[in-house]
């Protein structure tokens, strides 16, 4: 057996004992969403809840009303891709194709906003909210979220790496700025489109502080906010707050896997002579 050999072998091993040290808190979180109320601190701990607690997850959606806060989720969720996924196509498509003056300035100021903590803004975006009467309204939620600065600086990464043969031959074609756009540079960028929409869904699906903040009524709570409800002045509910934060976890781990094809797949263009 080489030293090569031996060097993969050992890798292998520290990967795999790093790859359980990171599982091990979700295997903790799957064992306490089984157990009953008094056992999940016991000490030394059972990984193997005896007896296995399978109604929690049924008394979840009894204690508090986990369809509404999951539905909320996800329609502010979809609500904010949707639109943050349109205004940064917007923004980039102009920051990369479109000449014209000052252009590189505003995109550098607009990239600089990406280095102020959002602690900062907060409260200036609370009052201001408050100001339009905004406050407990899916808008102080959907509006703010649906630009991004991070969205804008990625697809514009990508439209610049676009061939401009393409769009020069849609010109001669007689299309206009909107057709290219939404004829050619569209379609090629569906794989970085794909990309930001669900980096931006599930960030926002798992989002706790700012709807804690703007939302005041339980019927418009969202899920991580719902969840709350589980942790008491004087107890939390151990087993029930974990088991519905398992739950909350599947559309996420189902989003990904459905997408997951488009962080591997690349762009094939050919048959383009320079």
């Amino acid at each position: 057996m080489n030293f090569n050999t031996v060097k993969k072998i050992l890798l292998y091993i520290f990967m795999s004992i790093l790859a359980i040290g990171m599982l091990i808190p979700f295997f903790w979180m799957v064992s306490t969403s089984l157990k009953d109320g008094n056992n999940v601190f016991e000490f030394p701990p059972k990984w193997i809840p005896n007896p296995i607690k399978w109604s929690n997850y049924a008394k979840v959606w009894e204690v508090v009303p986990f369809a509404a806060f999951a539905l909320n989720s996800f329609l502010l969720a979809l609500c904010v891709t949707c639109g943050q996924v349109l205004t940064s196509a917007f923004a980039a498509f102009s920051f990369a194709r479109l000449n014209w003056w000052g252009r590189d300035k505003v995109f550098f100021a607009y990239l600089a906003t990406m280095m102020i903590p959002g602690a900062v803004t907060m409260i200036p975006l609370f009052l201001l909210l408050r100001y339009l009467g905004w406050i407990d309204s899916y808008k102080a939620i959907i509006i703010p979220g649906i630009f991004s600065a991070y969205g804008t600086f990625m697809l514009r990464q990508f439209f610049m790496g676009l061939p401009t043969e393409l769009e020069d031959a849609a010109r001669i074609d007689g299309c206009n700025l909107w057709e290219i756009f939404w004829n050619v540079t569209i379609p090629l960028s569906k794989p970085a489109l794909a990309t930001l929409a669900i980096f931006t869904f599930l960030g926002n699906w798992r989002n706790f502080q700012w709807p804690l903040i703007v939302l005041q009524t339980s019927e418009k709570m969202t899920l991580p906010v719902g969840l709350a409800y589980f942790m008491g002045e004087h107890s939390t509910k151990w087993n029930l707050l974990m088991a519905g934060s398992l739950m909350s976890i599947v559309p996420l781990v189902a989003i990904f896997l459905i997408g997951q094809r488009f962080f591997v797949k690349g762009i094939q263009l050919g048959g383009v002579k320079g």
